[in-house]
């Protein structure tokens, strides 16, 4: 009876250690939660990064923009006075030109020609002059 009593005793302990141990399917179940949760947290955290560049580089590319706009701003305005300036001096040309030629006209008989080439220089002024014109009215 001795031995009986033992052996009893044992599978009783088995019995309880068995009941005791976590099953299979839990483990699995909280392993696949938590590589779950793993992924759902990165995915969130790459979407805040990837706000948040964006907007960095929005902000970025906007004050680039206006720099650049400022400059191009810049470069015109200084392009225009510099054409106003070539306009107006070749206008003084053209003007004493004009006098130049009426004084020609007034002492030249009939046997001369410099009238002629006068006119000529006038006239090639005159195109640089309407050329000077259209290229500052291209860049207003």
């Amino acid at each position: 009876m001795e031995t009986n009593v033992p052996t009893s005793a044992s599978r009783s302990v088995e019995r309880t250690s068995r009941k005791s141990k976590p099953s299979v399917p839990m483990f699995l179940a909280a392993w696949a939660l938590l590589i779950s949760c793993g992924v759902i947290g990165t995915v969130w955290y790459t979407g805040q990064v990837k706000d948040k560049l964006t907007q960095d580089i929005s902000a970025q590319t906007a004050q680039q923009i206006t720099l650049m706009q400022q400059n191009y701003d810049a470069q015109l305005k200084q392009m225009q006075t510099d054409f106003s300036g070539e306009l107006n001096k070749v206008q003084g040309k053209v003007d004493a030109l004009n006098e130049l030629l009426e004084f020609t006209k007034d002492n030249t008989n009939s046997k001369t020609d410099n009238s002629n080439k006068l006119f000529t220089q006038l006239n090639e002024v005159k195109k640089k002059l309407a050329e000077l014109q259209k290229s500052l009215d291209v860049l207003k």
